[in-house]
């Protein structure tokens, strides 16, 4: 099992940032060319700023919402609003038509100023580098994988990590009671096999379908592949499956899919197409799923049964996989001192402290990490989760943050459902998964 937080963040490769002089200016004033997307950043002093030098200037917000994060969101609007003067005109957009609307609205000279997105890759050229604005230090406020992932190529912060997601179990708290398991702890968490083992006792003394459910997800199999030590690109962005390990954590999932441990047929529908387990473990079918914490609200309203979530099985490593969103100012916004400044102060420690407990998010900040966060509905299950991040490899924040990743992620799928079928020995699929990460990659930076 890996140490704390301060042990598990460890510096990402490439990512080191170069120097920037800056010409002086006035409060709320663009740098010509500071700006640019490219412009690298090692120790930029943060524009001297006097909030109300935004006061009667209009700032659009483009953003998707997952519920009750925008009524948190639109109170933090107000605060911000209170603070500068200036006026949020926030446009909601389904998630679905994100990209394409944004694709559009750049296209043809309708820039947003601000948007929430979930991969700012897309946009990469048309970002504002914000170290001029907010100060290279800014970047060190956020958990140094979010930190890094939120960089271009050449050391930019260009995005700002907003929420963050991160994949673990849950559990049928009255099924394990029933059988007289214990539940796993953060100090004694399980290792997979005690896992399975504790699983499928669980799966007797209530007969239930099968023992473990995860969700048919690339990045939800990369919380596996994690825990045994590698995933499937690196810091570096290139190909990083370790044969040897790949093949280990595949080759237990693939057995546990043959046994029945895990159930076969879900992982044989819908081709390669993303399907969660969650209606599977609220029948009952099921006392451990491997998902996520969006899920804490859903189960909170849904389940008919005790439950809970407990830590990350550790193996080489213990931890789950990340996730999340950013927020991301453009180029071609009317002010990108006033959009810098929105950001920064959005993710304040004030602002995503009153944030998150509502939205059911977790805290990107590396302050609130540490510090733990207040939820008001099922603490105890959200800061498992939060727990979890500090013990992630910092590594993975690379991996999930690669434009390649999604294109990986549904090779590895495609990979895992061949095991299923018996159509693939665990060595092919590896060689194949290996053959199409080092592909994607490629596409990817062109």
């Amino acid at each position: 099992m890996r140490s704390p937080l301060r042990h598990r963040l460890r510096p990402i490769l490439g990512l080191a940032a170069g120097a920037l002089v800056l010409a002086a200016c006035s409060p709320g004033e663009v740098v010509s060319g500071s700006q640019s997307a490219a412009a690298p950043a090692s120790s930029v002093a943060p524009s001297s700023v006097d909030p109300k030098s935004f006061a009667g200037q209009t700032l659009t917000y483009v953003y998707f919402t997952d519920g009750p994060d925008e009524k948190a969101t639109r109170t933090a609007i107000a605060a911000f609003e209170s603070d500068t003067g200036a006026k949020v005109n926030l446009q909601i957009v389904p998630f679905a038509d994100l990209e394409k609307s944004l694709q559009a609205r750049l296209s043809g000279g309708d820039s947003p100023d601000v948007a929430r997105v979930a991969d700012w890759h897309p946009y990469d050229d048309q970002l504002v580098a914000l170290d001029p604005y907010v100060g290279s230090a800014f970047a060190g406020e956020f958990i140094e994988g979010s930190a890094a992932a939120s960089k271009n190529a050449a050391g930019a912060m260009v995005a700002v990590p907003s929420d963050l997601t991160m994949n673990g179990p849950l559990v049928n708290t009255d099924a394990f009671t029933k059988a007289g398991v214990a539940l796993p702890t953060a100090d004694k968490p399980w290792t997979w096999e005690t896992m399975v083992a504790d699983a499928k006792k669980v799966q007797a003394a209530n007969k239930m379908e099968s023992a473990i459910a995860i969700d048919k997800s690339g990045h939800r199999l990369s919380t596996v592949l994690s825990q045994f030590g590698t995933r499937m690109i690196g810091p570096d962005g290139k190909q990083a499956l370790d044969t040897a390990k790949t093949e280990k954590a595949l080759g237990l999932l693939s057995g546990l899919m043959q046994d029945g441990t895990v159930q076969k047929d879900f992982w044989l529908e819908s081709g390669s197409r993303y399907k969660g387990a969650n209606d599977m473990f609220l029948a009952g079918a099921v006392p451990v799923y491997i998902s996520g914490n969006w899920q804490v609200a859903q189960f909170n309203s849904s389940a008919k049964f005790g439950w809970a979530a407990v830590p990350n099985p550790c193996e080489e490593t213990c931890g789950g996989f990340p996730g999340g969103k950013y927020m991301v100012a453009f180029q071609g916004g009317k002010n990108p001192a006033l959009a810098a400044h929105f950001l920064q102060f959005m993710n304040s420690k004030e602002q995503q402290a009153q944030i998150d407990p509502v939205a059911g998010w977790l805290p990107t900040r590396r302050d609130l990490v540490e510090s733990g966060v207040t939820y008001p509905e099922r603490g105890d299950d959200m800061n498992a989760f939060l727990a979890d991040v500090a013990k992630t490899p910092t590594e993975d924040f690379a991996t999930v943050s690669s434009p390649a990743f999604s294109a990986s992620a549904t090779s590895l799928v495609e990979q895992m459902s061949a095991l299923a079928a018996g159509e693939v020995d665990v060595p092919t699929a590896v060689a194949a998964l290996q053959k199409e990460i080092t592909g994607n990659v490629e596409s990817a930076g062109k």
